[in-house]
């Protein structure tokens, strides 16, 4: 059984911004002025992720590439079993999704999309 640790606890100061922005405790938020927690916008949410988009084309052509080797022996159009195909297709979905994914973000956010920012590509 677990001891009690006697800490003291003291209440938090009051004089916080929530007052300042009529913070009501739930969603209900009123702005009197602008929050400028929240108004700082980088320039690094605007910076290409290059090497990330690379590997996501990379993943994307991989997986495309595994998923049709895995069509063409189940329909017989290549020498193969059906479990290896089996196999190439599963290997080629776990390659195509993420790269088609990203490459998807990659995409909106060069067309200037709205709620697409290269900034939700992570950067190797």
């Amino acid at each position: 059984m677990a001891s009690r640790r006697s800490f003291k606890y003291s209440r938090l100061p009051d004089d916080e911004d929530d007052k300042k922005y009529n913070y009501c405790g739930d969603d209900n938020v009123t702005r009197k002025g602008s929050d400028p927690r929240f108004d700082y916008m980088p320039r690094s949410l605007d910076k290409v992720p290059w090497k990330s988009i690379l590997l996501a084309l990379f993943l994307l052509s991989l997986g495309s590439f595994l998923l049709f080797l895995s069509a063409f022996i189940l329909t017989g159009h290549m020498g193969g079993e059906q479990s290896q195909a089996f196999c190439l297709f599963a290997l080629g979905m776990l390659s195509f999704l993420p790269g088609f994914y990203e490459t998807r973000i990659a995409y909106y956010s060069w067309r200037g999309a709205a709620g697409y920012r290269f900034a939700a590509i992570p950067a190797y």
